[in-house]
């Protein structure tokens, strides 16, 4: 027996395409924050490129399944089910290495914060600085609230990332199950 509506929390199309837009969102703001900020909070060279790169592709998969699923796409369904799990996984290493690297450079982290937002003298020696300081909203709190607020999120985008891929598998199983009910004439690869 096959369950259209199992761990769906709502509707498949709607709710997919809200939960797309949710991740795209996030991950555009987080790979903004690293890219303009992030040479503040990891130290070696093109680290905080990458992990903000990592966020706006993660964005851009995002937004590709928004159209796919606002157009009932059957092949840019299958696109973002082929590009999830390699995004997962992709994710999920670039979540452990920033863990690990946030964890090597606290020491680093509360230097910045004791000296008025500057970058570590390193950083500004190697010519990383950018006119902006380091926020101070991120100093007032602490390096382990700050730690633990980025576990959570890094997790959290983790659990969001592998519900897409769940929820675009489902509307591709959707659509190839009921595509087969009823010809291309009268709306059937788009009745999903």
């Amino acid at each position: 027996m096959w369950c259209d509506n199992c761990l769906l929390l709502l509707p498949l199309r709607g709710g997919a395409i809200a939960w797309a837009v949710l991740i795209a969102a996030y991950s555009i703001a987080g790979g903004i924050f690293l890219l303009k900020d992030g040479q503040f909070m990891f130290f070696t060279y093109p680290e905080w490129y990458i992990y903000g790169g990592i966020g706006l592709g993660v964005a851009a998969v995002a937004i590709i399944n928004i159209f796919a699923l606002s157009n009932r796409s059957y092949i840019w369904t299958r696109v973002c089910k082929f590009l999830w799990p390699f995004i997962v996984v992709i994710s999920a290493v670039r979540a452990i290495l920033m863990i690990v690297e946030l964890e090597r450079g606290k020491d680093k982290i509360q230097w910045e914060c004791d000296n008025g937002g500057q970058l570590w003298t390193a950083s500004a020696a190697a010519g990383y600085s950018t006119s902006s300081s380091f926020p101070s909203t991120f100093c007032s709190s602490g390096f382990s609230s700050l730690s633990t607020a980025f576990i959570i999120s890094l997790l959290a985008d983790l659990g969001c990332q592998m519900y897409m891929l769940f929820l675009n598998w489902r509307f591709s199983k959707r659509l190839e199950h009921y595509s087969n009910m009823k010809g291309p004439f009268h709306g059937g690869y788009y009745n999903a």
